[in-house]
């Protein structure tokens, strides 16, 4: 079976970036290898960040799933960081999270406007889309 393994993040300062992205989710910026400065989640993927020139980063978006109580720290860190976050990823309801398959999600926006996501339940395992 496949697993993905890692994932190249452009940015335009990939170690503020990976800086962001660890802060917010708990984790750790690795040590940088090659052009890329890596972020491992807990499942063993790495989001190798890098610099690209202003005109080469098309916003991604990155969905990362977490406990419900990792959700609370994040969301804490979030709040506190005063950064602006959504329940839908139109990014149009702003200052509310999601309750889809019966778990709690939100996106919000890394320096480089890629939308990043934290759900607490994979989508299709439980209840509707709210």
């Amino acid at each position: 079976m496949a697993e993905l393994n890692h994932t190249i993040v452009p940015c335009h300062d990939k170690k503020e970036s990976a800086q962001f992205l660890a802060a917010v989710l708990g984790l750790e910026v690795g040590k940088p290898c090659g052009p890329f400065l890596p972020v491992e989640t807990g499942n063993g993927v790495t989001l190798d960040f890098m610099n690209m020139t202003e005109d080469s980063i098309r916003w991604q978006h990155y969905a990362f799933l977490v406990t419900e109580e990792e959700f609370d720290i994040i969301f804490g860190r979030i709040q506190d960081s005063a950064i602006t976050y959504y329940a839908d990823p139109g990014h149009t309801q702003k200052g509310r999270i999601n309750h889809n398959d019966g778990g709690r999600g939100l996106y919000f926006r890394d320096p480089n406007g890629h939308s990043m996501e934290i759900i607490t339940r994979p989508y299709g395992s439980g209840e509707g889309m709210s």
